[in-house]
């Protein structure tokens, strides 16, 4: 009988992994020393995993908490330069185990009750995964373009391809999303625990296609309904261990909002934009919870607005050299901002590792599909 390891999700049969190579049993002992954390408990008594519980403050509400991250500008330079020098002389082989050291520094570098989250990818997955990637997207996109030019198909036949083309885009987009965050889930933990993403890929498929061609057939208007649906599904398909987010938003909240920034977009110079960019991370964020703790954004339209066009502009002038001051910047803002509030009770979170393959990874990576869902 076969079950999936704790360490990668492959299918194990005996004692070690044959992928890994990790020993089951003393793994998820390891683990399980992690999954207590730091709380201290008392004697004689079982240390479920759990978070201790909120003390009330001034007004009777429970505390919130917020993430902490303790990576630096000058740490993430060093990998980076590193990255580069290897993958040149590598003729761009090592990118994908740079791409894995700077996920491994972030996401390390990320603390939540004095416990720091987990990469767990491997710079091999990440390259196997984007020749699978390359392979599904090169084959089709040669057979509806290349093929008919070298064979002079007439204009009428290569119109209809492009048209078939572009409706095949609006599959693989959707089919890449759902496989990037299922690999990037499936390698991420905190206190030994696996996050996972378990969304049928067909139903975010229905989902983008039905909102692409009904923003397009509403002049837009539709677009707040269609990526609050989108947000819904990645959110309420996420899981820590056996816990399930879960998101409880309506995207015809946002159509107001938008519309306004439509119509301020001109006299603003575009920067109405940001302020609608900020109150959607609130609605979003203040519609996402864990069990009984929210999540919460004070995030503000000018605030992002000068992040976003003083990052920009710090990498042009430095022609890309900022980029490492530029991530750490973007992430501490992002915690800055962000706070989760009300109990938090983990006890009956177990661990619940689902397999996952980077084909939807490297995909995503060739199509830039990550459209900035959280």
């Amino acid at each position: 009988m076969t079950e999936p390891c704790p360490r990668c999700g492959a299918a194990v049969a005996g004692d070690r992994c044959p992928q890994c190579g990790v020993a089951i049993a003393l793994y998820r002992v390891s683990m399980e020393k992690l999954r207590r954390g730091p709380v201290a408990v008392p004697a004689r008594s079982p240390a479920p995993l759990c978070l201790p519980a909120p003390a009330a403050g001034p007004g009777g509400s429970a505390e919130s908490r917020q993430l902490t991250f303790h990576g630096s500008a000058g740490g993430l330079f060093g990998i980076q330069a590193v990255n580069v020098l290897f993958t040149l002389l590598t003729l761009g082989v090592y990118y994908f185990w740079g791409k894995v050291r700077v996920r491994a520094y972030l996401l390390g570098g990320t603390e939540l009750e004095g416990d720091r989250l987990a990469y767990h990818g491997t710079g091999m997955e990440l390259l196997v995964g984007f020749v699978k990637g390359v392979a599904v997207l090169f084959i089709p996109v040669a057979l509806l373009t290349i093929v008919p030019q070298v064979y002079g198909a007439p204009d009428v036949v290569v119109s209809a391809l492009s048209g078939t083309l572009y409706l095949l885009g609006l599959v693989l987009v959707p089919l890449a999303m759902v496989g990037a965050r299922r690999y990037r889930l499936s390698r991420s933990s905190w206190r030994g625990v696996r996050f996972s993403f378990r969304g049928p890929a067909r139903e975010l498929v229905g989902i983008f296609v039905v909102g692409t061609l009904l923003t397009a057939l509403t002049l837009g208007i539709y677009y707040p309904v269609f990526v609050t649906r989108r947000q819904a599904f990645m959110i309420s398909h996420s899981y820590f261990g056996s816990g399930r987010f879960h998101f409880d938003g309506r995207g015809r909240e946002l159509v107001g909002p938008f519309l306004l920034m439509v119509v301020l977009f001109l006299p603003t110079l575009g920067l109405s934009w940001f302020w609608f960019s900020a109150r959607r991370l609130r609605f979003f964020t203040a519609h996402t919870r864990f069990g009984a703790t929210r999540f919460r954004s004070t995030v503000t339209g000018g605030r992002l607005a000068w992040l976003t066009i003083s990052n920009v502009a710090a990498i042009v002038l430095t022609l890309g050299l900022a980029w490492p001051w530029t991530v750490v910047r973007g992430i501490r803002f992002a915690f800055r901002y962000l706070t989760l509030q009300g109990p938090v009770d983990l006890a009956n979170i177990r661990q619940d590792a689902r397999a996952a393959s980077a084909t939807g990874e490297g995909l995503a990576g060739l199509l830039d599909a990550d459209f900035g869902v959280s």
